[in-house]
C-alpha cells in the first residue's frame, strides 16, 4: 500500500508524464465534446465559411470563449511556471480572450441581402417611371395596404373597380373613351408598383429581424437599419399621399390636367433615392469593412490596410473626397428637378437642344412669368416659377444637368492627377475605377436625356433616362465606399496593437 494515496499517485504520475504525451493532453483539451446536431460545424474553434454563414454570433463567441477558457486552463496547468509558454496562456485567457467573447460581427450574408433589398428599390423605381409615362398611376382609387395586394379577378369585381375609375378626374377628363381591356393594362400596371413596394418590405423587416436578434451587430448598424425599414413605410405612405392629389374632385370643377402634384412626385422620388442611397452605401460599407477586417488578422494584411488608411487621410485624398460629395449632393438635386420636369409635362415644349426658341435661354417673360404669382405683390414670382412653370422647370434642369456633368467628368481628371495615382499615398484601384465608370455614365445619362428630349419623350428613352440617374448615382455610392475608412478593419488594428501590448507588458 502506497503512503500517497491514490491522488498522490496521480500527481507524481503527471510530474513525470513525457512531454509527448503532456502535448497529446493539451490537444485533447482544446478538442471540444463531438455532440449531434445540425450547426454543430459552425461552433468549432475554427468553423468552416461556407457553414459560418448564418451562425449566431454570440453563440460562436460563447463557443470560443469555452474553449479558449478551457485550453487556458489546461495549459496553465501543464507548463511550469514563468516559462513564455505559460505568460502566452495567461495571456489568452485574459482581456483578449474577453474581447473575442464580446466581439461584435458583421454576418457575410448582410451586405448582400442589403443590395438584393437596394435592387428591389431600383426596380420599384424604374416601374415607377413607366407607371408615370402611361398614365397609370390613377388607375386604383383606394389605397388597401392588405387586401390590394389581390387583384380583381370576377367580371363583378371588374365592374367595381371600372366604375370607381370612371368617376375619377382622369376618368371623366381624358379616359371617358377607354373600353375595359384598355382599363386593366393601366391598373395592372399601378397594382404591380403597388405589390412591389409591399414585396419589398416583407424582404426587408424580416431578415431585419432575424438579423437583429440572431447577432451581435456593430453599433449605430441596428439602429440604421430600422430607420430604413421605417423609410419604406413612409415611402408607401407618401406615394398614396402623391396619388391623392390626382384624384381630387376639384380638378374637374377648375377643369385643370388631372395630374399629381408636381410637389409631391418630387417628394416621393426623392425619398426613393434617399432610401437606395442609404442601402447601397450601407451594403458597400459593411463589404468593405469585412474584406478588411478579414485582411487585417495576418501582419502583412495589417501593414496594407494600415498604409490605405494613410493614403486616405492624405489632404490631397480628402480634397477628392469632397468632390465626390458635392457631385453626389448635384446628380441628387439635378435627379430632383428631373421630378419636376415629369410633373408639369416640361419635356413636351422645347424639344431642341442646346438652344431653347433659337437660343441659349427662352425669353425673360417666359422664364418668369408674372401670371404664377399668387401674392399681390409678386414677391412668390420667382421661386413659384421654378417649380410650377414648364418652361423654367426645364431651363433649370438643362442648367443643373450641364453642371453636374461638368463636376462628374472633373474628377475623373482629378483622380487621374499624379499625386492620387502614383506613389504610396495614392487612391486605391477601386476607387480609379469607379471614378471612370462615373464619367461613363453621366456621358450615357446626358445622351439618354437629350435624346428623350429630341424624340418627344418616347416612354421607352424616358425610362431609360430616369433609371440611368439610379445608375448614375449607384456609380457615386461605389465611389464614396471605397474612399471611406475602414472602421471595422481600424478597429481590428487596434485589438492586435492593444493584445501584443499586453503581451509584451506580461511578459
Amino acid at each position: 500500500m502506497s503512503l500517497l494515496g491514490p491522488v498522490g499517485l496521480r500527481a507524481a504520475s503527471a510530474a513525470v508524464r513525457p512531454p509527448s504525451l503532456m502535448r497529446l493532453a493539451s490537444t485533447r483539451a482544446r478538442t471540444p465534446a463531438a455532440k449531434a446536431g445540425f450547426f454543430l460545424p459552425s461552433y468549432r474553434p475554427n468553423p468552416s465559411a461556407r457553414l459560418a454563414f448564418f451562425t449566431p454570433s454570440r453563440l460562436l463567441s460563447t463557443s470560443r470563449a469555452r474553449l479558449d477558457t478551457a485550453s487556458s486552463i489546461s495549459a496553465s496547468t501543464l507548463l511550469p511556471s514563468g516559462s513564455p509558454s505559460a505568460h502566452a496562456a495567461a495571456f489568452a485567457s485574459g482581456p483578449a480572450a474577453s474581447a473575442t467573447a464580446t466581439a461584435r460581427t458583421i454576418p457575410r450574408s448582410l451586405p448582400t441581402w442589403l443590395l438584393g433589398c437596394s435592387a428591389l428599390v431600383f426596380g420599384i423605381v424604374v416601374i415607377g417611371g413607366l407607371t408615370r409615362l402611361t398614365e397609370s398611376g390613377l388607375s386604383i382609387t383606394e389605397w388597401q395596404p392588405i387586401t390590394g395586394i389581390r387583384p380583381p379577378i370576377t367580371e363583378a369585381e371588374w365592374d367595381v373597380e371600372w366604375e370607381k375609375y370612371r368617376v375619377s378626374p382622369e376618368g371623366i377628363m381624358m379616359n371617358a373613351n377607354i373600353d375595359r381591356s384598355e382599363f386593366k393594362k393601366i391598373f395592372y400596371m399601378e397594382w404591380a408598383h403597388r405589390v412591389a413596394g409591399r414585396t419589398l418590405g416583407v424582404a426587408f423587416v424580416v431578415p431585419m429581424i432575424y438579423y437583429m436578434a440572431r447577432y451581435r451587430l456593430p453599433r449605430g448598424l441596428p439602429l440604421r437599419l430600422v430607420a430604413l425599414g421605417l423609410g419604406i413605410g413612409f415611402q408607401g405612405a407618401l406615394g398614396w399621399y402623391m396619388v391623392q392629389s390626382g384624384l381630387d374632385q376639384e380638378i374637374v370643377s377648375t377643369n385643370a390636367v388631372p395630374r399629381v402634384s408636381q410637389y409631391r412626385l418630387a417628394a416621393h422620388l426623392s425619398a426613393a433615392l434617399a432610401l437606395y442611397v442609404g442601402m447601397v452605401h450601407t451594403a458597400l460599407g459593411l463589404r468593405r469593412d469585412v474584406k478588411l477586417s478579414a485582411a487585417a488578422t495576418t501582419a502583412e494584411g495589417r501593414a496594407a490596410v494600415a498604409q490605405l488608411v494613410d493614403a486616405l487621410n492624405a489632404p490631397a485624398a480628402r480634397r477628392f473626397k469632397a468632390l465626390v460629395a458635392l457631385a453626389g449632393a448635384m446628380v441628387f438635386a439635378t435627379a430632383v428637378s428631373g421630378a419636376f420636369v415629369a410633373g408639369l409635362d416640361a419635356g413636351l415644349v422645347y424639344n431642341e437642344f442646346p438652344t431653347m426658341g433659337g437660343r441659349l435661354h427662352p425669353p425673360a417673360d417666359e422664364l418668369m412669368d408674372a401670371r404664377y404669382a399668387k401674392r399681390s405683390d409678386g414677391s412668390d414670382k420667382w421661386w413659384r416659377n421654378m417649380l410650377e412653370n414648364p418652361v423654367t422647370a426645364q431651363f433649370d434642369h438643362r442648367v443643373l444637368a450641364m453642371t453636374t456633368f461638368t463636376v462628374l467628368v472633373a474628377q475623373h481628371l482629378v483622380a487621374r492627377r499624379p499625386v492620387l495615382r502614383l506613389g504610396a499615398r495614392a487612391l486605391p484601384r477601386a476607387a480609379q475605377r469607379w471614378s471612370a465608370w462615373v464619367a461613363a455614365a453621366a456621358l450615357g445619362q446626358v445622351s439618354l436625356g437629350i435624346t428623350t428630349l429630341l424624340y418627344l419623350v418616347p416612354i421607352p428613352l424616358a425610362a431609360a433616362h430616369q433609371a440611368g440617374s439610379v445608375v448614375l448615382l449607384t456609380t457615386l455610392m461605389g465611389l464614396a465606399a471605397s474612399l471611406r475608412r475602414p472602421r471595422q478593419a481600424m478597429a481590428a488594428l487596434r485589438t492586435a496593437a492593444a493584445q501584443a501590448g499586453a503581451f509584451k507588458t506580461r511578459l
